[in-house]
């Protein structure tokens, strides 16, 4: 199965050097409006570096799209249409209006739709999944040192999607209510957030979502009755704390979860080029790469509605997790 990629910045290239990992799919190609990056690409991985989007859509069957959020609604509309099916890099588009097209054409077309929340293919994250039955607390904290990288979006799109979309998963429940705070900070939007989220089955998670901090924090622990479980995204592994049911002399169990030691990204695509083929529904989909986004954007509402009270300006347009 032919398949390129899309933009080949930093992650971008990520992408064309696991695709030559994943079997069933070859990396035919790359291209970039920056030509000369993506013929160094091109080069040091021996495949095509493609002069133009159309030339690109016509020479694969399948596309990984790793470009500025503004862009994505765009190309993936114009890949769809063309009978490509496509890996869209999260978050799924700039507005939910965006994300309902780009549903609509997926559905019409038949063409396979899948939203890069490439944490839900985190080992430790899959482990986790399989034990979950009633997670009622969620304590999550992603933290990153400053990087000009994913600037054109605020940290609730850029890092704290991730999060929402994982609790979005594991809970298995609608949002009842919403409470946030994020300032600006290193950058006129919003780099450091924190959200207090409740589900209509009692679940509560926060959030905080940080990309100016000293140092690299990756914590998800969430709680369910007698257990506690913790995913470490850096090791790829994930821990169960359990108690035992009598309660003369309680007994605390401790357990590394079991997993298949893969590469995020690797297993993600797989996934993707799986999903080509077989034509089953994506583990993420356009649907749950839109809710995630409307959770985000119901965060950032709750962030403009508080920087108003304290008059902190903030400079994104309602409803938008970018700039055209």
């Amino acid at each position: 199965m032919p398949v390129a990629v899309i933009g080949v910045g930093e992650h971008g290239k990520r992408h064309a050097h696991a695709l030559k990992r994943v079997q069933g799919a070859e990396l035919a190609g790359v291209y970039d409006r920056v030509h000369d990056r993506a013929g160094d690409l091109a080069a040091e991985l021996g495949v095509k570096a493609f002069k133009s989007l159309s030339g690109t859509l016509e020479a694969v069957e399948a596309v990984s799209i790793v470009i500025p959020t503004t862009e994505h609604a765009a190309v993936a509309r114009l890949a769809m249409e063309a009978g490509k099916d496509v890996l869209l890099e999260k978050p799924i588009t700039r507005t939910l209006e965006e994300a309902d097209e780009l549903i609509e054409i997926a559905d019409r077309t038949g063409r396979i739709l899948q939203v890069g929340h490439l944490e839900r293919f985190n080992p430790g994250a899959l482990a986790a999944k399989a034990v979950t039955h009633q997670p009622l607390f969620f304590e999550i904290h992603r933290l990153g040192v400053f990087s000009p990288r994913s600037l054109d979006v605020d940290v609730v799109f850029d890092l704290m999607i991730h999060d929402l979309d994982l609790v979005l998963w594991l809970a298995s429940a609608q949002v009842r209510d919403v409470r946030a705070v994020g300032l600006p900070v290193l950058t006129d939007r919003v780099d450091i957030a924190n959200a207090r989220v409740e589900f209509e089955n009692g679940a509560v998670a926060n959030f905080t979502a940080s990309r100016v901090s000293t140092e690299k924090v990756r914590k998800f622990r969430y709680f369910q009755p007698h257990e506690y479980i913790s995913i470490d995204f850096s090791r790829r592994d994930a821990l169960l704390l359990s108690v035992g049911n009598d309660s003369q002399n309680p007994q605390i169990a401790f357990r590394k979860l079991e997993v298949q030691n893969k590469d995020p990204l690797e297993a993600e695509l797989e996934s993707f080029a799986d999903c080509v083929r077989s034509r089953r529904p994506p583990l993420v989909g356009g649907r749950e790469g839109r809710s995630a986004l409307a959770l985000a954007e119901k965060v950032m509402f709750c962030i403009e509605e508080h920087a108003s009270r304290v008059k902190v300006p903030l400079t994104r347009p309602a409803g938008h997790s970018g700039e055209l």
